[in-house]
């Protein structure tokens, strides 16, 4: 399965989306911001970056920039609780494949990294 590194500053919410996605066999590894993300994008190979957008340090617009020039093939999916913050992401979509709105069940974001994965392959 794929390896995914998820970039969320709330714990709760990142343990409960790596728990989620490693019951469907997906190895994780998480970051509570996204300049420990980009440490790990540095320093290791994953299959999809899952971050959320508002984050202190650096946050997921810029992680997402940051990604795409280190890793072009690597798709990234993006999480958001906030509208302007949706709107700020539309001008990444060539590099982003998908926007999940928060709050999110389980089914959703399991579907929306399956989804990314699959477009990763096409």
């Amino acid at each position: 399965m794929a390896r995914i590194l998820i970039a969320e500053d709330e714990d709760s919410l990142r343990r409960f989306v790596a728990r989620a996605l490693e019951m469907d066999g997906h190895h994780t590894v998480q970051a509570g911001d996204g300049a420990e993300a980009l440490e790990h994008l540095q320093a290791e190979a994953f299959d999809l970056l899952l971050s959320d957008i508002r984050m202190p340090a650096m946050d997921g617009i810029e992680l997402a920039g940051e990604a795409a020039a280190l890793v072009p093939q690597m798709p990234i999916l993006l999480m958001t609780g906030f509208a302007e913050q949706r709107e700020r992401a539309e001008l990444l979509m060539r590099i982003v494949v998908d926007v999940v709105d928060k709050p999110f069940t389980l089914p959703q974001i399991r579907q929306a990294v399956a989804d990314a994965l699959v477009a990763q392959a096409a």
